[in-house]
């Protein structure tokens, strides 16, 4: 057995139309994966099934909002009708949502983060854990966190707070389906160098910067190591955990 070999396995990803994304559909194309992209967006889907195709990949897009159930259910059902079966899901879709102090948001603005980064995981997640069941198949499910899970995020704590929920929901889920052949591992990525990082501020980008222990920004290409890592059978006795991926930023004292 090939033990980074990902022949006749077919993953979702989330959000994988770009940035991070993307990042682990490359690798996970590269190690004989069939990939199926969810995202909102069908010009970035359209784009991102070109780029994987480029590689020698097989993908298909299904543009879907995940906040919904219905769509999550949807989209599945659409790549369970192209590809036949689910064996790994990467829910990668999420977003950092209003800015600002927790007393100045309203209602709506804090239920949408929630939405975003933990509503869409559960919904993600429920329909590939019941056809996991119904066919008696092990499974790899994987969600992108945050070094914000961790480390002060002011201005941000619905990000880091939907974050931090989705290492419990892992650990939770890692339980649960651990007897039947299912491991759930979580993704702490750190500043990485992407088109959305790319707005911060140079004060922020300065200071992440002093906090790297190796003295650089991450890249996207860093990110698909690990994604084949955990999709693969090197990863069969590891569940229940976070790892993170940050240049040692979390270690590095100021």
């Amino acid at each position: 057995m090939e033990l980074f070999d990902l022949s006749d396995k077919v993953a979702i990803v989330t959000g994988g139309n770009g940035g991070i994304g993307l990042a682990y559909a490359k690798g996970l194309v590269k190690a004989g994966a069939q990939v199926a992209i969810w995202g909102r967006n069908k010009r970035k889907n359209n784009q991102a099934v070109e780029a994987l195709t480029a590689l020698g990949g097989d993908a298909i897009a299904f543009a879907a909002d995940l906040t919904r159930r219905d769509e999550a259910l949807d989209a599945f059902q659409a790549t369970v009708d192209h590809y036949q079966k689910v064996d790994i899901c990467f829910a990668n879709a999420g977003g950092v949502g209003r800015s600002g102090r927790l007393h100045q948001l309203t209602s709506e603005e804090w239920q949408a983060v929630l939405d975003l980064n933990l509503n869409s995981v559960v919904h993600t997640y429920q329909p590939v854990l019941q056809h996991l069941l119904d066919r008696g198949a092990p499974g790899k499910l994987i969600v992108t966190s945050s070094i914000a899970a961790l480390v002060g995020a002011g201005f941000a704590s619905g990000y880091a707070a939907t974050k931090a929920a989705v290492l419990g929901l892992t650990r939770a889920l890692a339980v649960e389906y651990g007897r039947k052949g299912i491991q759930v591992n979580a993704i702490l990525p750190g500043y990485i160098e992407t088109e959305l990082t790319s707005n911060a501020t140079d004060v922020f980008r300065e200071a992440m910067l002093r906090r790297s222990c190796s003295g650089k920004y991450g890249t996207l290409e860093q990110m698909e190591g690990i994604a084949v890592f955990l999709a693969s059978a090197s990863s069969d006795f590891m569940t229940g955990q976070s790892i993170v991926l940050d240049g040692g930023n979390t270690i590095y004292p100021l």
